[in-house]
């Protein structure tokens, strides 16, 4: 029997397989983050106007879409936010098992633009020391800042 399906599968051809695969398997949204810092070593928190009261601060973060890497996210979504130019660095954490969302965080370097802030999204941004990080923000996000993983 397992011959058979195999055969079968086999002769549908590629496209085919995609459709009965993409019918078939979950589907997920990407949230990606960046941890961007400057030539100094601060982190660029941004207070996030739609996010709960008291967990607002955080790193710039938005949803991947549809053939975008994820790279490139971090890129746009960093320019969206705060006008900041950025190059993605290495992958800092990849975490899936949400029920409709993956999420995915890389370090990213500032190499220019000037900060200049969305207000339908962020309603003020700045430069942190590891040590000086608002209270306020997002314990996730602070692992992250700080080099650990969870």
């Amino acid at each position: 029997m397992n011959d058979l399906i195999a055969r079968l599968w086999r002769s549908i051809g590629g496209s085919l397989q995609w459709r009965l695969m993409w019918i078939s398997q979950a589907k997920f949204m990407v949230g990606v983050t960046g941890v961007v810092r400057d030539g100094d070593g601060r982190v660029l928190l941004l207070r996030h106007r739609l996010w709960p009261e008291g967990r607002q601060w955080g790193l710039p973060t938005g949803y991947a879409i549809k053939g975008e890497t994820f790279q490139d996210t971090v890129v746009r979504e960093v320019r969206e936010e705060t006008g900041l130019d950025v190059r993605v660095g290495k992958l800092v954490r990849l975490n899936s098992g949400y029920r409709l969302r993956v999420e995915v965080a890389y370090e990213a370097e500032l190499v220019g633009g000037t900060m200049t802030i969305d207000p339908r999204e962020i309603l003020e941004a700045g430069w942190f020391t590891t040590d000086d990080l608002p209270e306020e923000t997002l314990e996730a996000h602070r692992q992250l800042i700080l080099g650990k993983s969870g």
